[in-house]
């Protein structure tokens, strides 16, 4: 600040001003570099930041759209793949990649419409009863059998006088299948309430247990029992209306008019 007063004070000549003057030149230049400098390193630490962001919702889409390939259910599928594609169309567009936005931004849409099929569809379901030993229902319990297993590991299909046997039909097409036996007068224990992959989204259960509580009623069945195999199925029975019960680690349903 001294240099500065004194610049103006004292009398120099034109070298010693051009000395004074390329100095202060040099300083600000100097200080000037060291901003440039520290903004040159915010802003590649920002883009570095921004590209590994992109990166992960790369990743997270392509994980996503794998997982929906191995969804067995279509109405999961289409939920899981609508979610994957339209990330995946985000991070097309953010990257510049105008055909992979494009592309994934139809394949939102064509989910989009097919889940609106689905839930929009009104479809027709019938319950057919038939005796323990139809062959029909015997081969497909015995063709299913391993699926059956991964969500009613302990079934064993020992029918009894008790035992009500069921084909559920979706639009005429067999969905599922539905074995129970009597407990008592009153009640009903379910043995297997089976869905194919392609139908379970709920509906076949809802439609049976309406079914049953119309049908039933009539011969003084109010109540029904059912065991949890996983905690999938106890959420599916939970939807369905079933109540827990401590006492006897299974599930109740009262069927009612």
């Amino acid at each position: 600040m001294l240099n500065f007063i004194a610049f103006f004070i004292c009398p120099i000549n034109k070298l010693e001003c051009k000395f004074i003057f390329t100095l202060i030149i040099h300083k600000s230049q100097k200080r000037l570099n060291s901003i440039l400098i520290i903004r040159t390193f915010a802003s590649e630490k920002d883009n570095s930041m921004s590209a590994q962001l992109l990166e992960w919702i790369g990743y997270t889409a392509s994980v996503i759209i794998a997982i929906s390939m191995t969804m067995s259910s279509i109405v999961k599928f289409r939920w899981i793949n609508f979610s994957g594609a339209l990330l995946f169309s985000i991070y097309g567009f953010l990257i510049g990649a105008i055909p992979v936005g494009v592309l994934n931004g139809l394949i939102v849409i064509t989910d989009a419409y097919y889940l609106l099929q689905i839930y929009s569809k009104k479809d027709i379901f019938e319950v057919l009863q038939v005796r323990a030993e139809n062959k029909y229902f015997l081969k497909f319990i015995d063709f299913h059998q391993n699926d059956i297993k991964k969500f009613f590991p302990q079934f064993k299909f020992n029918p009894s006088e008790k035992t009500v046997c069921f084909l559920v039909l979706r639009n005429m097409v067999v969905a599922g299948v539905f074995i129970a036996h009597r407990t008592d007068e009153k009640t009903l224990e379910v043995e297997l309430d089976y869905v194919l992959p392609e139908y379970r989204d709920f509906k076949n259960g809802r439609y049976v247990y309406y079914w049953l509580s119309k049908e039933f009623i009539d011969t003084g069945f109010t109540k029904v029992w059912a065991q949890a195999c996983n905690n999938s199925h106890a959420k599916y029975l939970e939807k369905l209306g079933f109540i827990y019960s401590e006492q006897t680690g299974k599930y109740l349903k009262l069927i009612e008019s």
